[in-house]
């Protein structure tokens, strides 16, 4: 069955189904043209998305790279990423597969159907025209018809006139004669144009416009077919992807699964160590025997325990777990510069607490520094008020802990090595460069390569000079001893542990006449001779001097110097009214007396 046998009288239903259809594609089109923006749109968002959450990295040193979770979120944010890639292959598959290749083939069904609507109307006018010429000559037969009757009638009436002359009725036969003649030729031309309409009607009805409508028919089945197509399309071209989303999917799932947090806890603990040991036991000391001269100047008081002191510090933070030290233990190296000075604000120190006086100064005699000469200067010791102070990065990481310092030299070299290495596979380029040109001038000029050449060396040579340094360093770092190490780090830690990052005091900064250990102590002792000053310093900064058995200063004020700096950063110093005590080595400059 087909449409120029069912529907040979319904040309305008087909007009109007076929432009219906060729609208449907149109609508579908459209459709999909949304549906690519919908894509495309959620792809940018997933991609900003992915940008935002991207941890920016301060540099390649970054120590949270190591971590498993760390690493684990940046594959996330990548295969969302790469997802949102996906997205974008599908809007753009849909895009190119269906809305560009259905648009096309739109127009070209549009240009086809209007082919043959015009055909078929081609055909009809023609059909109208032929049967229009059958209507005129119809007509006119049969006004000849009528005309040559009437003539007819008149002849023979006329003949029956006894009144009317023989010549008469002559001219009324020839009359009524040529009307009939006339009116004969009228209907053969009438029979002749109804045979050729009957012919074309035929043909129109029969051939024409069946085979029009079947051209149509096949065209609307066409488009039915490829539209069709198109809405297979659309489901595979998600379906092609979707192996890959599966992909990615599953990398987000590995990603997951790759988190080792045992691994992160053994990276914390290689980021963080410092090389350092633990305090040994506290000395028990026994007043019950008396207090001799030996002993008063190391224990002024009885030592609290890191218990104790957590203890009376339960509203603080205890300092192994305090996050406002902000100096690492590294600044204590014996081999880095003079650890800045920290505020008497903070979570107290467990060998150098307010209370323990005699702790400290004993710890001072077991340590590079001898005893103070008096604690009656301690005692006249002025506490300033504090001042926020940051510690100095230095260029061989001596701020870092020991362990810490040598990881970094470590890195520092390696990455100095690939430099170097690369600068040197460039030298040998260069060179053999140069010889190719030396024998083939034709080549280049290797007076050419001169600039580079001598740019290349001086990278070797500063690269060289760098890893030289650094080699120094690492074996300065890796060579020391680990009881020197510590001995300095007992009294640094004590001085200097008790730093604020947010700039809080706390309560421990603030003596308390209360607990003035030594005051009890005033009258029992006597001075001791004071040791003879080598030399003469400078300050260059203001240092509050609030931790025991430092001593404040003035930007500008000279002081003596009792004891130069043994390579832990400290010099002891004096001043004028006798008051004695530790200042920043790097905060002064010394003029030894020769």
């Amino acid at each position: 069955m087909d449409w120029g046998t069912e529907l040979w009288d319904q040309y305008d239903i087909i007009e109007k189904h076929t432009q219906s259809g060729l609208e449907l594609v149109d609508k579908y089109v459209k459709f999909v043209k949304e549906r690519t923006e919908i894509e495309q749109n959620y792809a940018k968002q997933l991609r900003n998305l992915s940008k935002k959450y991207n941890l920016k990295r301060s540099g390649k040193d970054e120590p949270d790279c190591r971590f498993s979770s760390y690493q684990s979120f940046l594959d996330v944010l990548n295969e969302m990423n790469d997802y949102a890639g996906q997205r974008e292959l599908i809007a753009e598959n849909m895009m190119m597969n269906i809305c560009i290749d259905l648009t096309k083939y739109l127009q070209d069904l549009k240009q086809e159907r209007k082919t043959y609507l015009m055909e078929a109307k081609r055909a009809q006018q023609s059909l109208e025209s032929t049967y229009k010429q059958l209507d005129s000559s119809k007509k006119r037969f049969e006004r000849e018809w009528r005309e040559a009757e009437r003539t007819a009638q008149y002849a023979e009436k006329t003949d029956q006139d006894i009144n009317a002359t023989k010549a008469d009725v002559e001219k009324a036969k020839q009359q009524a004669h040529m009307r009939s003649h006339i009116a004969e030729e009228c209907k053969n031309d009438y029979a002749a144009q109804l045979q050729k309409y009957n012919k074309e009607q035929n043909q129109f009805y029969f051939n024409d416009m069946p085979l029009i409508f079947n051209k149509l028919q096949d065209l609307d089945e066409r488009r039915v077919r490829k539209l069709a197509q198109g809405y297979v399309l659309f489901s595979d071209t998600e379906k092609h992807v979707m192996p890959i989303i599966g992909k990615c999917l599953e990398g987000i799932t590995k990603a997951g699964t790759n988190v080792n947090e045992r691994n992160d806890s053994m990276v914390v603990i290689e980021q963080n160590k410092s090389g350092f040991e633990r305090p040994g036991d506290v000395e028990f000391e026994d007043y019950s025997q008396g207090i001799n001269r030996a002993s008063s100047d190391s224990s002024l008081g009885t030592p609290k325990g890191p218990m104790e002191l957590l203890g009376k510090n339960r509203s603080k933070n205890f300092w192994l777990f305090s996050k406002k030290s902000k100096l690492s233990p590294a600044t204590l190296s014996p081999f880095s510069s003079p650890p800045a000075p920290s505020p008497a604000n903070g979570p107290p120190s467990p060998k150098f607490g307010r209370d323990p006086l005699s702790y400290c100064l004993k710890e001072i005699n077991k340590t590079v520094k001898p005893r103070i000469s008096s604690f009656r200067t301690l005692r006249r010791s002025k506490f300033t008020t504090p001042e926020r102070i940051t510690p100095t990065v230095t260029e061989d990481f001596a701020h870092l802990p020991p362990e810490q310092r040598r990881k970094r030299l470590q890195q520092k070299l390696e990455e100095i090595c690939r430099e170097l290495q690369k600068e040197v596979d460039q030298s040998e380029a260069l060179g053999k460069m140069k010889d190719v040109y030396e024998k083939n001038p034709q080549m280049g000029d290797p007076a050419s390569l001169a600039s580079q050449i001598s740019q290349t060396s001086q990278n070797i040579e500063r690269l060289s000079g760098e890893l030289n340094k650094y080699e120094t360093w690492l074996a300065e770092a890796g060579g020391r001893g680990e009881t020197l190490r510590y001995k300095t780090h007992t009294f640094n830690n004590g001085a200097h542990d008790v730093l604020c990052t947010d700039g809080a005091h706390s309560d421990e900064s603030t003596p308390d006449p209360s607990q003035a250990i030594y005051a009890e102590f005033d009258d029992d002792f006597e001075d001791e001779e004071l040791t003879a000053p080598i030399g003469k310093c400078t300050a260059m900064y203001s240092f509050p001097g609030a931790s025991e058995g430092t001593i404040s200063m003035q930007e500008g004020e000279v002081l003596s110097v009792v004891e130069e700096d043994k390579g832990d950063g400290w010099t002891r110093v004096r001043r004028n009214n006798g008051d004695e005590g530790y200042i920043p080595s790097s905060y002064v400059t010394v003029n030894l007396n020769k």
